[in-house]
């Protein structure tokens, strides 16, 4: 399985190759004035019962959902890290296959190239369906921010490099601790979320994808609302 990391991670494109401006992200209104159609971005979450894996998708296009789809399979390997996408791959690999549109962006609850091997699940499933696709995280699987994260404000990005835990140079921009949301008090913070690219999308702008759409939120919209339909899925599948 780390065999097959290394040469996804070979594979991929850690630079933009959309078919889309991504600024338009920002601003959903903009986006349904021009010619083409706006882009579809889809948020992927996971949840899991009783020896089995849910995942959701939710389909967005200039601000409103527009599809939700959910798969459920079972869990055929234990939790080992840095190999989370052959656990949890399979659902959602086929919670895609059931939606009805093409997505021109995929957000995952996960790791796309912050990761020991440079192919988290954002960078596998990006690569297998050839779509961009980019990771954002909650916690920092592995590598090197290059400034203190504590505390930042809002709208604040800070590099995150690879370390010696990682399959590449001592140095290599891995992806951003990028803040999308934080408190006015002293008293209580926001932590950042560690957002890099999974395929066909450059850092810089998966970091700029993740601000545009985070809405005030701490997540992006698409992957929060996915979140909120896996527990809804989820209790759906339990009665």
């Amino acid at each position: 399985m780390e065999a097959l990391q290394r040469e996804i991670a070979r594979v991929a494109v850690f630079e933009d190759d959309l078919e889309f401006d991504p600024s338009v992200l920002a601003d959903p209104l903009a986006a349904t004035a021009g010619d083409a159609d706006p882009p579809i971005v889809a948020g992927v979450d996971q949840s899991f019962l009783d020896g089995r894996a849910l995942s959701a998708v939710v389909a967005m296009q200039a601000g409103e959902v527009i599809e939700r789809v959910h798969a459920v399979t079972p869990l055929e390997i234990e939790y080992i890290p840095g190999l989370l996408s052959f656990r949890e791959g399979r659902p959602i690999f086929e919670a895609l296959e059931a939606l009805s549109v093409d997505p021109d962006l995929l957000l995952f609850d996960g790791s796309g190239r912050i990761h020991f091997r440079q192919a988290g699940i954002a960078t596998h499933m990006g690569v297998v369906r050839d779509v961009p696709s980019v990771g954002v995280a909650k916690s920092l699987l592995c590598g090197t921010p290059r400034e203190d994260t504590d505390g930042l404000p809002a709208g604040a990005r800070v590099p995150i490099e690879a370390n010696s835990r990682v399959d590449a140079p001592d140095g290599t921009l891995l992806g951003y601790a990028v803040q999308t949301k934080q408190y006015d008090s002293p008293n209580r913070h926001v932590n950042p979320l560690y957002v890099s690219a999974g395929h066909r999308v450059g850092p810089e702008t998966a970091a700029d994808v993740v601000l545009a759409l985070a809405s005030g939120y701490k997540l992006p919209e698409p992957i929060r609302l996915a979140d909120s339909y896996a527990d809804e899925a989820k209790r759906e599948v339990d009665d």
